[in-house]
């Protein structure tokens, strides 16, 4: 997945996370993957889209931002 090309631009807040994090994982198929934990699924889709500028500077919100959408969308 090609974060820049996919997404056009990327603005550092959590809006654009979100949008960059639900396509990353629903590209990466992790939803009926059962043999992968919660957090190797998050590793999986933050390499996806390791250079969002949200992501970097705001890892741990990030991470929270993660979950948060997970447990929202039924992701898990």
């Amino acid at each position: 997945m090609n974060l820049e090309s996919s997404n056009g631009n990327l603005y550092n807040n959590a809006d654009s996370f979100a949008m960059a994090f639900d396509a990353a994982w629903k590209d990466s198929d992790l939803e009926n993957n059962n043999d992968i934990n919660i957090e190797e699924k998050i590793k999986i889709t933050f390499e996806k889209i390791k250079t969002h500028p949200f992501l970097i500077e705001n890892p741990i919100q990030s991470k929270n931002l993660a979950i948060f959408r997970i447990k929202l969308l039924g992701l898990s």
